[in-house]
């Protein structure tokens, strides 16, 4: 596959992955990519989040669900672990009447059902981020070669650990999502803008499964 097949060029002449096409003129859809997507992150709450909108994704686009994400932030109490880990039934209703997010009564109720499981997650590992960060693949390198999977040997390990651990939503697509946008995989392409910020950020970035 050629750079140019990888890359798209939007008006302000800078090169960026080609899935940012999918969204021309979105400045907000830029900035993502630009600020976010691929850089490493350590802050449960943050990866929380991302596993709630992962799981909010599917069958949807990732705009979709970018564009909502404040709604879904006021929500979801700022996806705070240990305030969401104690909705119930009458929080679920609540949700499926807010029309500002996703309205799908199995999604609403496993990301409920998923603070539970961080919240004993956190008491046995420490954080979230020791936990989640114990999947990274040791190879930091990007694709080269245009081929971008769906899935991987980390994605798959960190789906089926967690679906043990009685997590929802977790599958490993949904999981190598997950790992590309909080930095674990840096799969922005060859001739990308953010590419070697994005590496150069995990340079600096002291993992928290090695603390």
């Amino acid at each position: 596959m050629s750079q140019q097949q990888t890359l798209y060029l939007p008006v302000d002449g800078w090169p960026r992955c080609r899935w940012c096409a999918a969204a021309a003129g979105d400045a907000g859809y830029l900035q993502y990519h630009d600020t976010e997507w691929g850089f490493p992150v350590a802050e449960d709450r943050r990866l929380f989040e991302k596993l709630c909108l992962e799981g909010f994704q599917s069958g949807l686009s990732w705009r979709t669900i970018l564009n909502k994400r404040p709604a879904f932030r006021a929500a979801f109490a700022n996806f705070e672990i240990e305030r969401m880990a104690e909705f119930g039934p009458a929080d679920v209703e609540r949700l499926l009447q807010d029309a500002g997010i996703v309205r799908h009564r199995g999604k609403i109720e496993a990301v409920i059902h998923n603070a539970g499981r961080a919240r004993e997650l956190i008491a046995e590992q420490g954080s979230l981020a020791r936990y989640i960060w114990s999947f990274e693949p040791g190879d930091h390198a990007l694709a080269e070669d245009g081929h971008f999977p769906t899935e991987s040997e980390a994605s798959r390990a960190l789906s089926k650990d967690l679906k043990k651990r009685g997590w929802k939503f977790v599958g490993p697509t949904t999981m190598y999502a997950f790992l590309q946008s909080m930095g674990l995989i840096n799969d922005h392409a060859a001739g990308c803008i953010t590419r070697e910020k994005a590496l150069a950020a995990r340079r600096a970035f002291q993992s928290p499964a090695a603390a």
